[in-house]
Parts: C-alpha cells; structure tokens; sequence
C-alpha cells in the first residue's frame, strides 16, 4: 500500500482542494472552500506532494460538524477517506459529530458507527421575475448581526457564532422579520457556487420563512439559485411553484445524541452540506 502523506490543510491548500470538488462536478467556489478552511479543522492527504484527498471538521458547541470529504477519482480503495474521516474524528475531542452523508458515504459512516436522523434535500433552478411580499420584514445591517448569531444558535442547537461571522463577511443581502421590536427571523442570500445560495433562513413558521425567500428571490430575477432544506420543513410545495425543484437528497447522520432547537425559532435552510 502506498505511502501517502496527511496533514491539517492550510489555506494554500484551498486551490488545489477545490480541484478535487470541481473533478466531481460539484459546484463550489474557491471562496466557498476558503470559507470553511477559515471556521474549521480541515485535513488533507498527499500523495508526493499532490492534495488527493480531503475533510473537515467544524466544531460547534458540543458538535462538530464534517464535510467535504473528497478522495480523488485515482486513488479510490486504499482507504484514504477512512484516514480522513479518523483525523477529523479525532479532532473534535468530546464532541459529537454530524453530518450529511451522499449515497456513496453513508456505507463507510454507517461502519464508522453513524446514525440516520433525518434528510436534507438541495433545491435550485432558474427563478423567473417574482412580486416580493408586501410586509417580507426589512432590510438587516450589521447591527442585527449579533442577535442573528443568537437566532442561528437556538434554532439548530449549534453555537454559530464563528460559522456566522463568515457568513456576514458574504452577504449579499439579508431580511428579517421583527415582533414584538425584537428580530425574531431571517433569511440571507450569499455568493454561492453557481450564482447564489439562500441560507441560512431561521423562522418561527413556514409561512415566515417562506415570506423571506420569497422577498430574496424577488431581488435576483433570472438568476441561479440553491437552497439546502430539511425533508419535511413546509417549504417543499412552495419552491417547486417558484423553479427551485428537488435534484438531491442527502442523510444527516450522527455518532450520539443530536442537537435540539430551543425557542420557537427553527431552520428552515442551512448554510451549507458541509457546515449545516
């Protein structure tokens, strides 16, 4: 068996990690890799020098989520992304970890001791010219940002404070709907992949999440965009009516308890796979 090199990733890892996405057809930027290289513990395997694999482990809280687990098409079988995925495990001391695994991952994390939860479908197309709500809430500055962070926390059972400080330095734009004087749900449009992503969007109901996307997608007419939900969330029927169909589902998967929202506020999108 060869020899191969591993290692934490660093940031002049990023080109050639997001070659190895880009061999899969996967749609992320460079930015969007150097995004999670900045907020989490990423590692990489090498063979003579070249990045063939990679992972990362995103610690939150209590939980580490871990994504981006690639190995190239060359060196499949040799268990690289098993070495991978114990380096990130081994990262996250006593937390537990998530993730969501494609259709090819699940069986290696199945044996590794991972559980299904639950499934998260990724939605995108071309979104026509769209009439924005007529009360979707109101434009949010960085003043909000903090409360936002707070939001993010309660609604998934995560501490999202470093994993959204990233998110604020890209955003495009950002609505939220207060009650009561105090913000009480948002969605965000980001610079994602192939044109843009809406994620995350914390909301009380469907019918408020739905209202920010709405109010998001009007600002963008003609462009291409994606948004990650959870399987069974309320949003479905809405987002086949506006061009964003279902062309993936993934599995959420962890090695422990899961985490718990707290409030009223739920995740109506996540960040991204690889993050949630």
């Amino acid at each position: 068996m060869p020899d191969y090199t591993y290692r934490p990733m660093t940031a002049a890892d990023v080109p050639a990690a997001h070659a190895l996405s880009v061999a899969l057809k996967w749609p992320h930027r460079a930015q969007d890799w150097a995004m999670l290289q900045s907020v989490a513990d990423g590692f990489v395997a090498l063979d003579n020098g070249r990045v063939i694999g990679s992972a990362f482990a995103c610690h939150q809280g209590a939980w580490s989520t871990i994504g981006l687990v690639i190995v190239s098409d060359d060196y499949q079988g040799h268990g690289i992304g098993r070495r991978l995925m114990d380096l990130a495990l081994a990262s996250i001391g006593p937390r537990t970890a998530l993730l969501n695994a494609t259709v090819a991952g699940a069986p290696l994390y199945r044996k590794m001791g991972f559980v299904e939860f639950g499934h998260i479908q990724q939605r995108q197309g071309t979104v026509g010219a769209l009439t924005a709500p007529a009360t979707p809430g109101r434009g949010l500055t960085a003043a909000d940002h903090p409360r936002m962070s707070a939001l993010a926390s309660a609604a998934t059972g995560l501490a999202r404070g470093s994993v959204m400080q990233a998110v604020f330095a890209d955003i495009e734009q950002a609505v939220g709907i207060d009650v009561d004087g105090q913000l009480q749900a948002f969605a965000v449009l980001r610079p994602f992949g192939r044109g843009r992503c809406i994620g995350p969007v914390v909301a009380g109901s469907a019918e408020q999440a739905q209202g920010l996307i709405e109010h998001l997608l009007a600002q963008v007419p003609d462009a291409f965009v994606r948004i990650d939900i959870p399987v069974g969330c309320g949003l479905e029927g809405f987002l086949d009516s506006v061009g964003l169909p279902g062309v993936d589902t993934v599995t959420c998967m962890s090695r422990g308890e899961i985490p718990r929202p707290s409030g009223d506020a739920r995740a109506f999108a996540l960040v991204t796979q690889a993050i949630g």
